[in-house]
């Protein structure tokens, strides 16, 4: 006779992280609650896994319902669990993130009650946010410089055609300190994955400079290594 399981008392939920880049700022994208606990505060995308949906789904259904975003790949990156973490209950959260090019996406927009507003805010001008999400923003970031260091993600954040400068102000965002512009292109060119075009910036009041794009493919070719800019 197979041993009786203990009665559960507890919920889980996804939270969700979304990074974009514009105007040389490092932005997260955060939703104005509409409800109860912590009604008209800011805070991550998230809310409770229904009991008939598995974890992937919640994080799809979620992120659509309190932003408006659809087909996003999303990977979970750290689970909070915390006993106290939320007011009401036992919760655990499963958190997962994103980066997503800003420029020429749709305006977001919940479509749900459940929120009453969705904007992209600057990381270094975050509200408090609800529950334990400014812990759960903080530890996506850290993730975020790690992976900095080893794969070529902050192209994800980048239009398709850049500049060198828009790169390293990208870097600049995320890593959260400055770099040696001299040191920071020598190193970037030296790398063999970006491709210089035969083409400049337009609609710019000052001088025009070369775009570029990144090669992924022939990264993946020649490179696997360390991607930190010096200093």
């Amino acid at each position: 006779m197979e041993p009786l399981l203990p009665k559960f008392d507890s919920a889980f939920s996804i939270d969700c992280v979304i990074f974009g880049f514009e105007a040389g700022e490092l932005k997260v994208l955060l939703i104005e609650r509409n409800e109860d606990p912590f009604k008209d505060w800011w805070a991550l995308p998230g809310n409770l896994v229904e009991a008939d949906e598995s974890i992937e789904d919640a994080a799809t259904r979620i992120l659509y319902e309190l932003t408006g975003l659809r087909d996003m790949h999303m990977e979970q990156f750290h689970t909070f669990g915390a006993v106290k973490r939320h007011p009401l209950g036992r919760v655990i959260t499963v958190a997962y993130y994103a980066l997503i090019r800003i420029i020429g996406q749709k305006e977001v927009k919940p479509v749900t009650k459940y929120a009453k507003n969705a904007a992209w805010r600057s990381v270094n001008d975050l509200p408090k946010l609800a529950y334990d999400h400014s812990e759960i923003f903080e530890t996506s970031i850290q993730k975020l410089r790690r992976r900095l260091a080893y794969q070529p993600i902050a192209f994800e954040l980048l239009p398709e055609k850049f500049t060198l400068t828009q790169l390293q102000l990208l870097y600049e965002a995320i890593l959260n300190k400055k770099l040696d512009k001299r040191n920071f292109r020598k190193k970037m060119l030296s790398y063999g994955f970006l491709k210089e075009l035969d083409e400049k910036q337009k609609g710019v009041s000052y001088r025009a400079a070369k775009l570029y794009k990144f090669d992924r493919r022939k990264y993946f070719k020649i490179f696997q290594n360390d991607l930190t800019p010096d200093n």
